[in-house]
């Protein structure tokens, strides 16, 4: 396959970006050491969210399991003669089925449209699947309401991606339905400290501003929990995939998606706690690497024996790191077409030097 791959090392300061249910920041053992980590679902989120902005008109994906009234929507904007709402929960149904009604305390049932499971759909196939349905029934007035599905699935396998490469990049899976999967074009890594981490704790306490004069104490205590670290990450895009899921779309339009999410792969940072632990930073030093043909290799190897420096983390990182693409190189006879580094250049020419010679 032919790939584009990001090697990223990146140090957070006071921080807890990815918690658990506890409220922990996330980690892992690796090398037999506690590292500090943050999910890959979480980096992918705040990477969509910015992709989008980036390149809106094709990044319009939307995850969420309230679609059924989207369609709804559609459907009687396209003045259809039967029961929209009907339609709708049907059409939910290739994707999920449907939340039960919920009882009011008066034990009325409340009305909702609400599908059971995230689904990721562009605004494209929520159209083609309305006017599919739509001539369906146009030329079959009398049909019952699921004699419709085949021909709506047709449809949907049928539009271009033009307006969802956020789904191309990042995948889709559809348990109700295999065939309407979309294999992710973008492979990424948890990312794990370089180093051994360990938790802190933060006590803090709150004042009371309308607090009588002369009396002591805090309006409230609490603790949070927090680490800083430098960590390593690793993402990867099968070029051939990402064609294969953009039909439709041209190889120019395809190097314009592929800038905007090198650019968001290297500048989002995960939101959380980011009012109290303001902890936006840019990678210290990238790895990019364009191969014609292989499969991908994460360097995180590198980092199994854990970095000791009592200078800082991210150079003597960044030197394991590139002894361990030596190694590979020469031991294992990697093969690379072209390769940048940050720093050395500009983001602009880094994400050019990758993308331009495809």
């Amino acid at each position: 396959m032919e790939l584009i791959e990001l090697h990223i090392l990146q140090s957070f300061p006071v921080s807890c970006l990815n918690r658990d249910d506890l409220g922990v920041p996330k980690s892992a053992i690796f090398g037999g050491a506690r590292r500090a980590r943050i999910s890959s679902q979480c980096l992918k989120r705040s990477q969509r969210e910015l992709f989008k902005e980036l390149t809106p008109d094709f990044a319009q994906g939307m995850r969420t399991k309230l679609f059924c009234d989207m369609l709804r929507e559609r459907i009687e904007a396209a003045d259809y003669a039967g029961n929209a709402q009907e339609l709708a929960e049907t059409l939910t149904s290739i994707w999920s089925s449907l939340k039960e009604n919920k009882k009011s305390k008066k034990g009325e049932e409340k009305a909702e449209c609400k599908a059971t499971t995230l689904v990721f759909l562009s605004p494209a196939e929520l159209d083609a699947m309305v006017q599919a349905a739509i001539l369906f029934f146009n030329d079959n007035p009398k049909a019952k309401p699921s004699d419709c599905l085949k021909g709506v699935k047709k449809a949907i396998s049928a539009v271009s991606c033009k307006d969802a490469a956020d789904i191309a990049l990042f995948g889709r899976m559809v348990a109700s339905d295999p065939s309407l999967n979309v294999e992710a074009a973008a492979m990424f890594t948890h990312a794990i400290s370089t180093h051994k981490s360990d938790t802190e704790l933060d006590f803090y306490t709150a004042l009371d501003d309308k607090q009588p004069e002369g009396e002591m104490g805090a309006g409230m205590t609490g603790v949070l929990e927090f680490n800083s670290a430098c960590y390593y990450r690793y993402i990867a895009i099968n070029l051939d995939l990402l064609r294969s899921n953009m039909k439709g779309v041209s190889e120019e339009e395809i190097k314009k998606i592929l800038r905007a999410f090198i650019q968001s792969a290297l500048v989002a940072v995960p939101h959380a706690r980011q009012n109290s632990m303001n902890a936006a930073t840019v990678p210290g030093f990238v790895l990019g690497l364009h191969r014609k043909a292989g499969h991908p290799l994460q360097l995180v190897n590198a980092f199994e024996k854990p970095v000791y420096s009592s200078t800082g983390y991210l150079e003597d990182s960044t030197a394991k790191l590139l002894e361990e693409y030596g190694k590979m190189k020469t031991t294992w006879g990697l093969s690379v077409d072209d390769e940048a580094q940050i720093p050395g250049m500009p983001i602009s020419d880094f994400i050019s030097r990758l993308v331009d010679s495809l």
